[in-house]
């Protein structure tokens, strides 16, 4: 898909790579973005977070079907001015590879599937931690960000985990109202309406946090371009 993408674009010969982690896609992605231009690898990254979640619905389960929606979004990254203050800050990733089972794709034709009360006690009890700890690697509490834009997974996971996380001063994303659960797109679709409505500005910080697929998660604090 990438390299597809860059032939429409008319890049030449440019470093493609596809990250397959659904959910926490985009941020995984900034993440590799990221630490690419950091180690010289590169001066400058489109990332992008696009699934189309229609095809592999299964219509018949009214628990996930209604939930899912179709979107794409980017971001560009590059290296900043020596001295000048980094808009991206350290990732915390991980999975819990043996609950993969728990979200899935699978059958022939494809179908998405989740074990949806697993899903929830795992992102409400367990994810508030990692989110939290990713503001530390930032160095940033809770209580010091402007905004947090978690995977749009739907509001009863949501809304728990942004009060769990104590993050009482900051605009929470909900997308998933308007977009629907779009995958690895609802993170930089979420984030750029908050943009677009003047619910952050330029400087400010933000928790990005995906999570999903094989219960992979990952978040990171960037500061509002």
């Amino acid at each position: 898909m990438a390299a597809r993408v860059a032939a429409r674009l008319g890049m030449p010969g440019p470093a493609v790579i596809d990250i397959n982690v659904v959910c926490a896609g985009f941020t995984h992605a900034l993440a590799t973005a990221d630490h690419t231009v950091r180690a010289g690898g590169a001066n400058r990254v489109l990332v992008i977070g696009a699934d189309k979640m229609t095809d592999v619905a299964d219509w018949a389960d009214r628990t996930t079907c209604v939930l899912v929606g179709d979107g794409a979004g980017a971001a560009v990254v590059e290296a900043c001015a020596p001295g000048a203050e980094t808009g991206i800050g350290p990732v915390l990733w991980g999975s819990v590879p043996e609950m993969g089972h728990a979200v899935r794709i699978e059958g022939t034709p494809p179908r998405f599937a989740q074990e949806g009360q697993s899903v929830y006690r795992w992102a409400a009890t367990q994810l508030p931690v990692v989110a939290r700890q990713a503001c530390e690697k930032a160095g940033l509490a809770p209580e010091d960000l402007a905004a947090v834009v978690l995977h749009q997974a739907n509001l009863r996971i949501i809304e728990p985990l942004a009060r769990r996380l104590g993050a009482v001063n900051a605009v929470v994303a909900r997308d998933v109202t308007d977009s629907g659960n779009t995958s690895a797109a609802s993170i930089p679709l979420a984030f750029s309406k908050l943009v677009e409505q003047g619910a952050v500005t330029t400087g400010d910080p933000v928790l990005l946090f995906g999570f999903g697929g094989n219960l992979s998660y990952a978040g990171q604090v960037v500061r509002c371009p």
